[in-house]
């Protein structure tokens, strides 16, 4: 029997020289402020204090870092969702306090306005229509969540029994797309994306609309 033991060990990968995880986060803050296309190697780059190599070598490319961005995005976004509409006591109290916090959220000074997902794969070229794909199914994930918050408020009687959670779920989540662009578009304006909120729930099902 061949002796392993001595086998030359196969050398592991040189080991990252930054924090990858800081490194991520301020990539993630570039192409919130820039879009997937507009954010340029260079820029990324010096965000992220390391060179295209070191860049490569940790993400793959532009693309792979996007998308892990995006994902690592909305992974906390989707927890914070769920935890919202789970801690609420009524289906229009949790979207009260989506909106709402959603407003200070996308009006916050320590990023871009707007939302990430919302935005920053909005106008691309055909050939990164694989990208706006996958940014489209986080927005989904988002919409099901709410959805299915709406689904479950239809059969507790908290909704009218006609209501249609799939068409109020998407009303809910255009609101906030829309909410995202005004953020990008009024540098910010928390007082109108309040307002905006105030509106979007008197449309709400019911005699509480």
């Amino acid at each position: 029997m061949e002796d392993v033991s001595k086998k030359p060990r196969k050398k592991s990968g040189r080991p990252l020289s930054f924090d990858r995880e800081a490194a991520l986060e301020r990539a993630m803050l570039v192409f919130w402020r820039y879009g997937y296309e507009a954010a340029s190697l260079q820029e990324l780059t010096s965000a992220m204090g390391i060179t295209p190599p070191s860049l490569y070598a940790a993400f793959g490319d532009k693309e792979k870092l996007y998308l892990e961005a995006v994902e690592r995005y909305s992974s906390e976004r989707c927890d914070s969702l769920q935890c919202l509409l789970h801690e609420a006591p009524t289906a229009r109290d949790a979207i009260e306090r989506l909106l709402q916090s959603s407003a200070v959220e996308m009006t916050c000074p320590s990023h871009p306005p707007g939302c990430l997902v919302a935005s920053s794969a909005v106008n691309c070229s055909a050939s990164a229509s694989h990208v706006q794909d996958a940014v489209s199914e986080r927005r989904d994930d988002v919409e099901s969540i709410i959805r299915h918050r709406f689904e479950q408020a239809v059969t507790d009687g908290e909704l009218p029994a006609d209501t249609n959670p799939c068409v109020l779920a998407g009303f809910y989540s255009t609101v906030l797309q829309g909410m995202s662009m005004q953020a990008r578009d009024t540098g910010g304006n928390r007082d109108r994306l309040l307002a905006i909120a105030n509106a979007a729930m008197r449309a709400w099902p019911g005699k509480n609309g």
